[in-house]
């Protein structure tokens, strides 16, 4: 328990719902407070756009934001360091989170298990045969993890435990060659301007007709319309989505297509690891607020 007394207590606004145990640590040591403005500290999401007008209207108080998620992208860094705000994120304690979620999309993907619930839900006549529905396994699919950071490397352990043989791409190699011999492509690099659309109709172009993409990254890593239009003409088998171009919009094509399994920004929804992403935004804040020092998680 801090011995610091109401009126020393930083003021810190949590724009966002966290978790019981979250929100309990951050009032020991906080005094929470419903707007931005004259707060110490913020805790956000990758929902809101952290910009210069933002750091402008929070106020001359601010010293940090703890973005409650391992990725910046919707910080303008830069604004945030000219003014002496720290941001921090949530590294490490979403990996398996996230790498759990990629391979269960493979999955529900090429067994055709979304398929397959949509078709009982719609009560149509089903029956067992040797032909029906008939997916296929990861066993012996070339696995191309695009981003080997953490999460892809996860990655590549869950698929190699289910016989697949995976694979990376950095941002040294050779994207479009890579692309032409996976059965199945999965993204986990950050978004930045060099991986805006990097998967456009160029490398969707690249990809075999019977692969499929799987995106737990950001939506803009994907040009989705250049993906509609290789979905619907059958120059790739599927896709499983977490992330939309222009979430939370997801397009309309997308909905209309049996050989695409589509997810809400799942990526590190488990109790257990959104618990360990809000105590590290605590740490943040504790760093910063109470002892004065950068955070380990600083950005």
């Amino acid at each position: 328990m801090s011995d610091w007394s109401e009126q020393e207590r930083p003021r810190v606004h949590v724009a966002t719902r966290v978790p019981e145990e979250v929100e309990q640590a951050l009032a020991r040591d906080f005094e929470l407070v419903s707007a931005a403005f004259g707060a110490a500290g913020i805790v956000v999401t990758p929902a809101l756009t952290v910009d210069a007008a933002y750091l402008d209207a929070a106020g001359p108080e601010l010293r940090i934001i703890a973005n409650y998620a391992v990725g910046t992208d919707n910080f303008d860094l830069d604004a945030a360091r000219s003014r002496g705000v720290v941001v921090s994120n949530t590294p490490d304690v979403l990996t398996n989170a996230t790498a759990e979620l990629a391979v269960g999309l493979m999955l529900a993907l090429v067994r055709r298990i979304g398929e397959g619930d949509r078709m009982i839900r719609r009560r149509d006549p089903w029956q067992i045969a040797p032909e029906f529905m008939l997916g296929t396994g990861l066993a012996d699919k070339e696995v191309l993890v695009v981003g080997p950071g953490r999460i892809g490397r996860r990655v590549a352990e869950l698929v190699g435990a289910h016989g697949a043989r995976p694979t990376f791409a950095g941002r040294a190699d050779d994207l479009g060659a890579l692309l032409s011999g996976a059965d199945v492509v999965s993204l986990h690099c950050p978004l930045t301007p060099e991986t805006h659309h990097l998967i456009d109709s160029h490398a969707l172009a690249a990809m075999k007709p019977t692969a499929i993409l799987v995106n737990t990254s950001r939506g803009q890593v994907v040009d989705e319309g250049a993906l509609v239009a290789a979905l619907q003409i059958g120059s790739l088998a599927g896709a499983a989505l977490d992330v939309y171009e222009f979430e939370p919009d997801v397009a309309k094509e997308l909905l209309a297509l049996e050989n695409v399994v589509l997810t809400p920004h799942l990526g590190s929804a488990t109790r257990e690891a959104r618990v360990a992403m809000g105590m590290l935004c605590v740490e943040a804040l504790r760093a910063v607020l109470l002892e004065g020092r950068s955070p380990r998680n600083a950005v």
